[in-house]
């Protein structure tokens, strides 16, 4: 086990750290103003650039990298939302992304603003939605950004100090603990826990303000017909046909 892992790590500390710490601001970028995360998750590439990391100038570079690709990345989402938002929610990438979220999200941020903002940096879906959302609202654009920056700040600390916490320990463990892989893994696992756990949380918040969207659109056909047949039986009553 702990051969396959000094493998892996060896294999992102060979990568060049200036690289390394500019493809995770990519990604994260990339996340935030197109989309992409909805496909590769900006946070799984921090957690593997982060193993790499060897000293504190490292960890701060790439802290510092995570956080401006991610208000690059939701500026850039914002702009897109201001001039095509309405075109690319008609489009066949917001039919796949689904009109359901599309409210769902449209509505908790009209309803909390700026903590809606801060809130999404830590949901999937969501957070790739809302720079386009924004840029479609009525929301300032130093609003949307004095919100976010705290919350990308937060996010970065936390990723970044996983990966490199998780790795630092394992090395120092390796040469004198045959199970040291074990450590990792148990790290990166309950940070993975912890993460969801957050995640579930906030999006039981969002649920609490968003939960009278949730009626199907069969419920919401059931209850026309029920309507419709408590109109016709007035009817027949007041015509005398319901005797």
């Amino acid at each position: 086990m702990n051969e396959v892992l000094d493998g892996f790590l060896d294999w992102v500390a060979a990568v060049d750290p200036v690289l390394r710490t500019l493809l995770a601001g990519i990604f994260i970028l990339l996340e935030t103003s197109v989309l992409v995360g909805l496909i590769v998750p900006g946070d799984t590439v921090v957690l593997i650039a982060s193993t790499g990391v060897e000293n504190l100038v490292e960890y701060f570079s790439l802290v510092a990298v995570v956080v401006v690709g991610a208000l690059g990345g939701s500026s850039i989402g914002f702009a897109i939302g201001r001039h095509f938002g309405p075109w690319l929610r008609r489009s066949r990438l917001g039919g796949w992304i689904g009109e359901h979220n599309w409210v769902r999200a449209e509505h908790f941020l009209d309803k909390r603003g700026g903590i809606a903002v801060f809130v999404s940096r830590f949901l999937p879906v969501f957070g790739s939605l809302t720079p386009l959302l924004v840029g479609m609202s009525h929301l300032r654009y130093r609003v949307f950004i004095a919100w976010l920056t705290p919350a990308c700040v937060v996010w970065a600390f936390l990723y970044v100090s996983a990966g490199y916490g998780a790795a630092d320990g394992y090395r120092e463990l390796s040469e004198r603990f045959s199970g040291a892989a074990w450590v990792f893994a148990g790290i990166l696992g309950g940070f993975i826990l912890l993460m969801y756990a957050v995640k579930r949380i906030l999006d039981r918040y969002m649920h609490h303000h968003t939960k009278h969207l949730l009626v199907g659109p069969r419920e919401d056909e059931r209850g026309d017909q029920d309507a419709q047949g408590d109109a016709d039986a007035d009817e027949d009553t007041k015509t005398g046909r319901g005797d």
